[in-house]
């Protein structure tokens, strides 16, 4: 059973959300909050696996709440694309985000994804964030260095920062998806790393990849 919290100001939304979410077998919706205060005091007593967190809200918002978790995987609910407030939450180790109005069975299988491990926003899609809002990539966290990877888990990095999937990388290195499976999850473990979201945007925050998309020399 996949335990479920929905954080957001907007009561009816939430019922919503509740709605659909209660009508899946593997999925409870174990709590609900309306701002980040609220859902950090309950995650003291609760014990969750999801967060689906909106960004926007008062008290304390997403970005920083989700700067606080620690355990369960965070969700960002956002009304557009390419939204800064997205993308900050992103780099604060949101596993990914999904707009508001996102159609039932999305966000059934986002739910699923981020509870296996996956991050759910498409490296493309990051991608374009991170270009679009390059300025906020400053961090005053040290960014982990890259020196302790081998050159095929360096190569390995920069195929998932391009936005390919372990199909395509393993297609392109010639070897089994297995392989790059284990070559990404020891790159995780190296950086600190939580999922392929946050590959990407360690990828541009420590210079091996630009806004112009191309790799640093």
């Amino acid at each position: 059973m996949i335990r479920v919290m929905l954080v957001d100001d907007q009561e009816l939304l939430r019922a919503g959300f509740r709605m659909v979410l209660g009508a899946q077998p593997d999925i409870e919706v174990v709590a609900e909050a309306g701002n980040g205060v609220a859902a950090l005091e309950l995650l003291k007593t609760t014990e969750v696996d999801v967060v689906l967190m909106d960004v926007r809200m008062p008290a304390m918002d997403g970005v920083e709440a989700t700067r606080r978790i620690d355990g369960p995987k965070v969700l960002i609910l956002t009304t557009f694309d390419l939204d800064e407030y997205a993308f900050a939450a992103i780099k604060a180790g949101a596993a990914g985000f999904l707009l508001k109005d996102v159609p039932p069975d999305d966000l059934i299988d986002a739910i699923r994804h981020v509870h296996a491990g996956d991050a759910v926003v498409s490296p493309s899609t990051l991608r374009r964030m991170l270009d679009k809002f390059a300025a906020q990539l400053s961090s005053e966290e040290p960014v982990a260095a890259a020196a302790d990877l081998t050159p095929r888990e360096r190569e390995v990095l920069l195929m998932v920062a391009r936005g390919l999937s372990n199909m395509e990388i393993a297609n392109r290195l010639e070897v089994a998806e297995a392989t790059v499976k284990t070559h990404l999850g020891r790159v995780l473990a190296k950086l600190g790393l939580r999922d392929r979201a946050q590959v990407v945007v360690y990828a541009y925050e420590s210079g091996l990849v630009v806004p112009s998309h191309r790799p640093k020399v």
